[in-house]
């Protein structure tokens, strides 16, 4: 496991760029998270009090607020706005996750923000978008990703879709555009010197990862039937298959000569098998596989193919994976506030980013981030009177 991260010297490629982040749930404080972790400046604007939703969860759990100081505010309060237009002023960029014209009603949309701030980036995160006949609705990750047609695909032939855990909409559609909306925004604002909004909505990044499959549609090379295609388990020699200890492994060989090195690998004869592409020999060619993985461990295949192109890799659990030596060569598990947790990625070779602190309780860091941010001792007596809170 990686040294913790906050030693680390480099401020990461985004220092100097401060980011205000308004109080939200999974997309937003995750993009965030991305932006902190590659050395962004970012104030998390906490409610005084909040929920954990009833999972039960402590501050020091929710890693995805790592890297962030606080303060709290009630932004319901005349006072409390005043004081988050202030803090805005002084901020490269926004992040914020309500529904469309909350902001607006607090007094603290776009508009005037930019008007306060002309440079600002003001990041927004939605599951419809800010427009849109569904823009008003709620919704989570399932619903967005299954509007975006990304759900229908995912799951085996015959069986119900299978959600993704919430990777495809919060994160990947989500929390990851709008942090790369946000990076292209400062961008562009550094050489026109004027700030815009990003509507980052996670039905169209769900929408956006599946970019690949309508050529493959339009070429009549993928079929909206779940499970027939060669990357939706439809294929046998795409898929995971149970070994002797009911663990699991996976396979990728659609090349013919990764193909060719795992039936190397399993022993198997391609004079007594169907040919790679014969869809009616699919079952047959499953079968066999089934069979010969069944037949030892996880681990016995592991060694068995070692050092192979087959696309071959075992189907590890959360835990697992940060003791592979793959994980643990390239320092991808970090430690940071007693809890393990994924290393900061993409890696950079001279600026690399870092995790430099767990998550903060409600409040903790903010005065020393208020003067970082440029408030001197009396502006930030006149915030902490306008509801401003924060740790000394």
């Amino acid at each position: 496991m990686a040294a913790d991260p906050s030693l680390s010297p480099s401020a990461g490629p985004l220092a100097g760029l401060r980011v205000l982040e308004f109080e939200a749930i999974g997309p937003g404080p995750f993009a965030a998270m991305m932006l902190a972790d590659m050395g962004a400046d970012v104030l998390l604007v906490d409610r005084p009090s909040g929920s954990d939703l009833g999972l039960g969860h402590r501050r020091r759990h929710e890693v995805m607020l790592r890297g962030r100081r606080s303060v709290t505010l009630d932004l319901k309060s005349e006072s409390g706005a005043a004081a988050a237009l202030r803090l805005a002023e002084r901020a490269d960029a926004i992040v914020e996750g309500f529904r469309p014209g909350v902001m607006e009603r607090l007094g603290l949309g776009p508009e005037v923000l930019l008007a306060r701030n002309p440079k600002l980036v003001y990041g927004r995160m939605t599951g419809w978008g800010q427009d849109g006949p569904l823009a008003a609705r709620a919704g989570h990750d399932i619903n967005y990703i299954a509007l975006s047609g990304a759900l229908h695909a995912i799951g085996r032939a015959g069986e119900a879709p299978v959600a993704p855990l919430n990777l495809v909409g919060d994160f990947g559609g989500g929390g990851m555009l709008l942090a790369f909306g946000i990076a292209c925004g400062v961008i562009e604002a550094r050489s026109s010197g004027r700030g815009q909004v990003v509507d980052a909505a996670m039905v169209d990044g769900a929408s956006l990862l599946s970019t690949m499959f309508s050529g493959m549609l339009a070429a009549g090379s993928w079929r909206e039937e779940r499970g027939s295609n060669f990357l939706d388990t439809g294929a046998p020699w795409y898929d995971c298959y149970r070994t002797s200890d009911g663990q699991f492994v996976s396979i990728g060989a659609i090349e013919p000569k990764f193909y060719a090195e795992l039936l190397a690998r399993l022993g198997l004869d391609p004079a007594t098998l169907p040919k790679q592409h014969d869809r009616a020999g699919w079952p047959l060619l499953r079968e066999r596989f089934a069979g010969a993985f069944a037949a030892r461990s996880r681990d016995a295949w592991c060694a068995a193919f070692e050092g192979s192109d087959a696309c071959f890799a075992p189907v590890l659990s959360f835990t697992e994976s940060r003791r592979h030596p793959h994980v643990a060569a390239r320092a991808g598990t970090i430690e940071l506030g007693g809890i393990a947790q994924p290393a900061p990625a993409p890696r950079f070779d001279r600026t690399p980013g870092a995790a430099k602190r767990p998550p903060p309780e409600r409040g903790e860091g903010g005065a020393a981030a208020l003067a970082d941010w440029g408030f001197d001792a009396a502006a930030i007596e006149d915030l902490a009177r306008l509801g401003v809170g924060f740790g000394r």
